[in-house]
């Protein structure tokens, strides 16, 4: 942290690092039967959640589970559940109530009992909470916070018109995203540019982008050096994190369901954080996933 020289040339590095430490096969899974088939979205947490809930209904119950992973962003992993083509994936329960049922959210435990009723009329089980938090996040450089005097939400608003926005994909039209916080902070940036992930980052490090949203899980937020802005009228809703299940795969393994809670309230935002930094510095994901099963205890060697 804190040396700008040494973030900036990791950053420039990472995407052939990464794609010299990527197993297809564990972006895809086995192909040939399975019992189950377990999805994620197309970033490294949701990727790495996958990967532990798998392993543990592997070792758990001895069914065999195809890991379809880095599916895509959240309405296509979703429509893969209600249409079967998966049976289970990591979700957050502010997705659930905020973008999938178009409905308020609350604190944090009034979210979680909304989105389990929500999920309950198509039929989906929402298990017990991974234990943390990934709410979405503004993030700026350290200099950037400095020239503009940046803490919050509103001091961002102020000057934003001046300002260029990078987002994931689905952070510049999904409701509880940035339509919902230019609404209500007033925030309307010179540009906001959709992007993936990575890319972003990589921007954000080389001065070539002002503000970047970010999940307040990223392992980057550490390597870069980022400074998260407050979110003083609390716009985003609570994220937790946990697996969503269909009914009909629990009719028919209800072993699934007691593997999985074995996770509940294992993994901490600071957790998080650090595997998501693991995966950044190279290492596969379902190695880290793995790795930390065995760390808490979950898996043995």
């Amino acid at each position: 942290m804190g040396k700008p020289n040494f973030a900036l040339a990791f950053m420039l590095a990472l995407p052939l690092l990464l794609s010299s430490c990527t197993n297809p096969q564990a972006q895809t899974g086995n192909t040939g039967p399975a019992d189950l088939v377990i999805g994620s979205k197309n970033f490294t947490e949701n990727i790495i959640l996958a990967h532990m809930m798998a392993d543990l209904i592997e070792d758990r119950t001895g069914l065999t589970v195809r890991r379809t992973v880095n599916l895509g962003g959240s309405s296509v992993t979703w429509k893969a559940l209600l249409n079967n083509d998966i049976q289970l994936y990591p979700e957050y329960t502010g997705t659930i109530v905020a973008n999938y049922y178009l409905e308020e959210t609350g604190t944090a435990e009034e979210t979680l009992e909304r989105a389990k009723t929500l999920l309950a009329q198509d039929n989906l089980e929402f298990l017990e909470p991974l234990g943390f938090n990934n709410s979405y996040a503004l993030a700026v450089t350290p200099e950037t916070a400095e020239q503009y005097n940046l803490r919050t939400f509103s001091d961002l608003a102020k000057v934003s018109s001046e300002l260029e926005l990078g987002a994931e994909f689905e952070f510049t039209d999904r409701p509880d995203t940035y339509p919902g916080l230019r609404d209500l902070y007033d925030m309307h940036f010179r540009r906001v540019k959709g992007m993936d992930q990575g890319i972003k980052y990589r921007l954000i490090a080389q001065n070539d982008l002002d503000v970047a949203s970010a999940y307040t899980t990223d392992g980057q937020i550490k390597v870069i050096n980022l400074v998260i802005l407050e979110d003083d009228k609390g716009f985003f809703p609570p994220y937790h994190a946990g697996p969503v299940v269909r009914d009909d795969l629990l009719a028919r393994y209800p072993e699934i369901r007691d593997a999985l809670n074995e996770l509940g309230g294992k993994i901490s935002e600071e957790d998080m954080q650090e595997l998501n930094a693991r995966v950044d510095e190279g290492y596969r994901e379902d190695i880290v996933a793995r790795d930390f099963l065995i760390e808490i205890g979950l898996l043995q060697k």
